[in-house]
């Protein structure tokens, strides 16, 4: 009796095995191709779901997107007691029940009992779970078709993804593929891989995963307006833009006026606004040349330099570490010198990442008092620049790109050998090279691994050479794919207020430039031109691209990639407090800085304790390298501030000021081109300057109902005047 039962069990189970495997027809299911595709699809390993930090989530651990196979093949089948997979019935597996919701699932239903994936699953449960055979493929390639195309506004595209595998065979894996838009408002994409187009034109972009590999699916969306006249080019930067634009079918806006471009390129160069004499022999100049000759003039200012040591000193954490601690300011005055010199910024990096000593006799060592472990140390550098985001690679093959662990420790390896030595000032070390053997451990694996660039051969590094010398050569050379590109494309959003690649420090092949060949002739220009920094603002600043009018035509205004206009941004907190204190003819006072000093000349992040006005208008703290802790969007407080802070209120009537000098003249009409020339850099128009007469005309009291005195009044009114143009947009955004 007990042998019939087994027999009949054994039938059992051999009836189960093969019309569970039906799907599959008699080929062997593996783990690796079959059966993990389907977890990722159906997200179960996601950091919200069993990748979840720590133990996974109730205890079932999965590898995040399946990065780890092997590791989640062990999970399913060698852990929980046997639970989760049950060959002998495996309908009555845990994995199964659990994904079908049978057995409750917090995360509901991931998978039909009637599907396809059910089927693959359960088959190959009934074959013994195999995570490979000898014989089993690997993929090779991922190829997403169509790769690019174009497509009218609110149409769609159905996209199918080919996995070639090393057995030279080839497979439809769209249904199991995982599709992400790189820019929503573009366009999406839905589960099957059918693209939704919006009614934005542009170029939009669809990255493709499965298996570890990514392919990407580029999409050129015209709006198909006729494009008949463009202004002249004035360089490459227009031929390119232009070229885009025409393709586009998307009309440029036409060329901002002179007062227009004289604020915008004196903010965003020498972060501050002209003077009022500047304006006016500006606006008076008659040579055909003077927008050029006006970037040189501020390319040689300490303007220029105050402005991006500002910028770059934010990005390489210049932080305050102990009150009286000369090594922010150091750090800051070297940076500052640099750009005033124009020194290669290759130099720069090469100074930077090589610097050993004390950071007060040699300032860029204070970045290693900041970041102090070789994780810090490559992931800040690839991030500031290479333009690559390597933190996810740490743990786990990067999930967007192709950098892995060995990617990520072969970068740290750089730094493996750097040696400390504390000083009796708190928080610092002396820096030096500790002699050894260049080599980083991989803590997952514990293997050791060679110092590599990106993308780039092993090193054998001498125990006597400072391998960090090795890496700046790698960075500095003109072949390296992402130096110069990184550069150019900060460079870029710093003045059109987006990237060519956006985010600005995440270069990828899955997260393509909106304009791929103005960025390789961009990078090549600054490669070419022995990394000169003043020649990447030069050749942008004096483009017809920079200098298009931020009012939209009829076609136009929907465009936010591709550069058809220039697009209004908020003046960032200390050129603002700047402009502010230009306006009123105040000062702010900064402790241990000499009177007058400017806010864009700050050396650290120390200052924005004492001024809320930096603070709240989001002046970074330094705390990454990341461009996106300066915060540039408005808010409430913002506004709140400016209308009704006792600060502003101060400034305002400052008995020196400009609204009490402006009191004191007997021309009011002289006097409004005056204010207006100081904060919009133009003269009012007339409805303007009519309205502004009118409100200094009008009779004025105090709270009580008192007619103030005539002098009293007429300072009030300017007062008035000069807050009502300050909280003007015009005034707050360069545009």
């Amino acid at each position: 009796m007990r042998l019939l039962s087994v027999n009949l069990y054994i039938i059992a189970f051999m009836c189960l095995a093969l019309t569970t495997g039906g799907a599959q027809g008699a080929s062997a299911l593996t783990f690796i191709n079959d059966v993990a595709p389907i977890l990722t699809k159906a997200s179960c390993n996601t950091g919200a779901c069993h990748a979840k930090a720590g133990n996974g989530q109730n205890g079932f651990r999965l590898s995040l997107f399946g990065f780890e196979p092997q590791e989640d093949f062990e999970h399913i089948v060698k852990e929980g007691r046997g639970r989760r997979v049950f060959p002998a019935a495996p309908e009555h597996s845990l994995l199964l029940r659990k994904a079908t919701n049978s057995t409750p699932h917090g995360g509901g239903r991931k998978v039909a009992p009637d599907s396809e994936d059910y089927r693959t699953i359960a088959a190959w449960i009934a074959q013994g779970m195999p995570y490979s055979t000898e014989s089993t493929p690997h993929i090779t390639a991922l190829e997403v078709q169509p790769k690019r195309g174009t497509l009218a506004m609110h149409s769609t595209q159905q996209l199918k993804v080919v996995a070639h595998f090393s057995d030279g065979n080839s497979r439809d894996v769209t249904r199991h593929a995982l599709f992400e838009a790189n820019d929503k408002n573009l366009a999406e994409a839905d589960e099957g891989g059918l693209v939704k187009i919006s009614d934005i034109p542009g170029n939009a972009a669809v990255m493709v995963r499965y298996l570890g590999m990514v392919a990407t699916y580029c999409a050129s969306v015209p709006l198909g307006a006729p494009v008949t006249e463009v202004p002249k080019p004035h360089n490459f930067v227009d031929d390119l833009v232009f070229a885009n634009l025409k393709t586009l079918g998307i009309p440029p806006s036409a060329l901002c006026d002179d007062a227009t471009y004289l604020r915008r390129v004196s903010v965003d160069v020498a972060g501050h606004q002209p003077t009022v004499a500047e304006t006016r022999a500006f606006l008076a100049n008659t040579a055909a040349d003077k927008r050029s000759q006006l970037v040189e003039s501020l390319l040689a200012s300490g303007g220029y330099a105050d402005y991006f040591a500002n910028k770059w000193a934010a990005l390489l954490r210049n932080k305050r570490l102990d009150k009286g601690t000369p090594a922010s300011f150091a750090f800051h005055a070297w940076l500052r010198d640099g750009f005033l010199a124009n020194k290669p910024y290759d130099r720069v990096v090469r100074e930077l990442l090589a610097a050993t000593g004390e950071a007060v006799s040699n300032p860029p060592v204070a970045w290693y008092n900041q970041v102090k472990t070789p994780e810090q140390q490559l992931e800040d550098v690839a991030q500031l620049f290479l333009g690559v985001r390597m933190n996810c690679a740490q743990c786990h093959h990067h999930p967007f790109e192709r950098w892995s662990q060995k990617d990520y420790y072969g970068l740290s390896a750089f730094f493996s050998q750097i040696g400390r030595r504390p000083t009796s000032v708190a928080g610092q070390s002396v820096v030096f090279h500790k002699r050894g053997m260049a080599q980083a451990e991989n803590k997952k694996t514990k293997v050791p691994v060679k110092p590599a660039g990106l993308g780039g051969a092993t090193m054998d590094i001498p125990p006597d050479d400072d391998p960090r010398l090795n890496l700046a050569d790698w960075m500095g050379e003109k072949s390296n794919p992402f130096f110069a590109k990184s550069l150019v494309n900060r460079y870029w959003k710093h003045f059109f207020s987006r990237g060519l690649v956006e985010p600005e420090d995440d270069i990828r092949d899955t997260n393509p430039p909106s304009n791929p060949e103005l960025l390789e002739a961009l990078a090549r220009h600054f490669t070419e031109s022995g990394f000169d920094l003043k020649a990447v603002v030069r050749i942008i600043v004096n483009s017809a691209a920079y200098q298009l009018s931020a009012i939209p035509n009829t076609f136009n205004a929907s465009d936010r990639q591709n550069f058809s206009h220039f697009y209004p941004k908020r003046l960032n907190a200390e050129v603002l407090l700047d402009a502010v204190d230009q306006l009123t003819g105040a000062t702010t006072d900064f402790a241990d800085l000499p009177a007058g000093t400017r806010a864009i000349a700050l050396p650290d992040n120390s200052y924005n304790k004492a001024s809320y006005f930096l603070t709240v208008f989001g002046r970074p703290e330094a705390d990454s390298a990341c461009e996106c802790e300066r915060v540039q969007s408005s808010s409430l407080s913002q506004s709140l501030h400016l209308m009704n802070a006792a600060e502003v209120k101060t400034k305002l009537a400052k008995t020196d000021g400009r609204a009490a000098k402006l009191s004191k003249g007997v021309d009011d009409a002289a006097n409004i081109d005056e204010l207006y020339e100081a904060a919009l850099c133009r003269p009012p128009k007339a409805p303007e300057r009519q309205t502004a007469m009118d409100f200094l005309a009008r009779p004025r009291a105090d709270a009580a109902g008192v007619a103030l005195a005539p002098a009293k009044a007429r300072t009030a009114a300017y007062e008035d005047l000069i807050w009502a143009v300050l909280n003007t947009k015009e005034f707050l955004y360069n545009h």
